[in-house]
């Protein structure tokens, strides 16, 4: 009877090859799935990355160069003067005072400050005393800058603390202080044509607030205008009305919509996504407070195909509110960051800007300050404008009275144009402006891709052809010897 024997297990061979400090087998498969891998990897950088870096370091002021995580070495432009390096997200630029030139012909606090193209416009307000009829025009020159201030179209009647929107070429003053001090119900509209001529101020008739208001805020939604709060001459309310833009373009009757969460008049008010913000304010107790009042636009089980943009719901939170109370301060919003400015507590004017970017459910993380953003002394009632790339504030009232003064700041700091780090790189570029920079980076991205492909092809060659390698290396260290 014979008995089968197990076979003898094969031991590995000492001479047989291993690959990247012994890890792998050199003729094995993993070894060969790693080199082609990397040699996946290369072909993609030589061939793609690095002609489309090629292309921007033409067209870009700065260019990046690998993988930019985090830099510990940053070197930023003096045009961000004392901002850190790089800028927090959402700042701007420090805020300057404008040249006494471009100030108001006349001290102004609580009017309406908008851009209607290249028209900038300063309505109503108060000289510090009473309301004002006045307006105030302006235009663009350059980048950035304001022209003087010229007289423009009266309004029907003097108005200060008015709500006011711009709907297309249309600016609407919504309610206000009359001459006599108390709230009013009328709506005034002044359009500007398409040559940037003004015509003259309207009285809306079909558009009165069912209830006189001032200090109310008011915003734009893609199908009308939504007035919230203000006082009724006696306290703060919670009113909200919305009126609709038929296909026309006519604005319809003011309809009632979700009250606010807590009475409010002097906030700021602005539209961002789906949600209106009122920020701060005066309680109905006169009191500034902090809070941060969110109305949902067109979320709710009542909105319907003919009112996508009914507002059913109010909320607020500690987490969103500000750092502390404030009444009366500019605002705007820009690229999606809520800017806020100066405004009053008990003690008078403040100096303070705030800034924060809610993200898509409105959710306020955290509002942002720097000091070297604060304003150069205490404003309430100041106007804020929005012009591309630079914001301005016009008129307010300071610790030493209602001004006319301006101030501007860019809203854009540049980015570093130097930065190293572990997994990159930051490196100043050329930056050729229009369609030559385009072409030159074309020409760049191609030539570099071109030279590239070409090497891969050489060292392509060279693995398929290994013994030629060889003799021509061997002829070229004999050719060194003989020197």
């Amino acid at each position: 009877m014979t008995h089968a024997v197990p076979p003898t297990p094969r031991a590995v061979s000492a001479g047989r090859r291993r690959a990247f400090f012994g890890l792998f087998a050199a003729d094995g498969w993993s070894w060969a799935i790693v080199k082609a891998s990397a040699w996946f990897v290369l072909i993609i950088v030589l061939l793609a990355y690095i002609p489309d870096r090629a292309y921007y370091f033409t067209v870009q002021r700065t260019v990046d160069v690998g993988l930019m995580a985090w830099a510990p070495v940053n070197l930023c432009p003096p045009e961000n003067e004392t901002l850190p390096c790089p800028a927090p997200l959402g700042a701007t630029l420090p805020w300057h005072p404008a040249p006494a030139a471009i100030h108001l012909p006349a001290g102004r606090v609580d009017g309406a400050a908008a851009i209607i193209g290249q028209t900038y416009l300063y309505a109503g307000g108060s000289d510090g005393e009473s309301a004002v009829a006045t307006t105030y025009v302006s235009h663009a020159v350059g980048t950035g800058n304001l022209d003087k201030w010229s007289a423009g179209p009266a309004l029907p009647q003097a108005r200060t603390d008015a709500a006011h929107v711009t709907l297309g070429t249309t600016l609407y003053l919504i309610g206000g202080y009359g001459p006599d001090g108390a709230p009013t119900s009328t709506v005034y509209s002044l359009t500007i044509g398409t040559d940037g001529t003004l015509g003259e101020w309207k009285v809306e008739d079909a558009l009165a607030l069912p209830e006189p208001r001032a200090g109310a805020s008011a915003v734009a939604v893609s199908d009308g205008i939504v007035v919230m709060g203000g006082t009724d001459g006696t306290a703060a309310t919670r009113s909200v009305w919305k009126s609709q833009a038929a296909v026309s373009g006519t604005l319809g009757a003011w309809v009632a919509q979700q009250p606010l969460f807590e009475e409010n008049m002097d906030g700021v008010g602005v539209h961002v996504g789906d949600i209106i913000f009122i920020i701060g304010g005066r309680n109905a107790s006169g009191e500034p407070v902090a809070t941060v009042q969110q109305g949902l636009v067109g979320s709710g089980p009542n909105v319907t195909p003919e009112d996508p943009n009914l507002i059913e719901s109010w909320r607020a939170s500690e987490q969103t509110n500000l750092p502390i109370g404030r009444a009366n301060m500019a605002g705007f919003t820009a690229n999606g960051v809520i800017y806020i400015q100066g405004g009053a507590d008990a003690s008078g004017p403040r100096t303070e800007t705030w800034w924060a970017t809610p993200d898509a459910e409105g959710v306020i993380g955290a509002w942002h300050r720097l000091t070297q953003l604060d304003l150069g002394e205490g404003l309430e009632g100041g106007g804020g404008i929005v012009s591309g790339s630079h914001a301005f504030i016009v008129g307010g009232r300071t610790s030493d009275g209602v001004t006319g003064g301006a101030a501007r700041a860019n809203l854009a700091p540049q980015e570093p144009f130097f930065q190293v780090g572990l997994l990159g790189a930051t490196l100043p570029a050329l930056k050729l402006d229009g369609e030559v920079g385009q072409q030159i980076g074309y020409l760049n991205a191609a030539v570099v891709g071109t030279v590239l492909f070409v090497g891969l092809l050489l060292v392509g060659w060279g693995f398929a052809h290994k013994e030629r390698v060889r003799e021509i290396r061997g002829m070229l260290a004999k050719r060194r010897r003989k020197r």
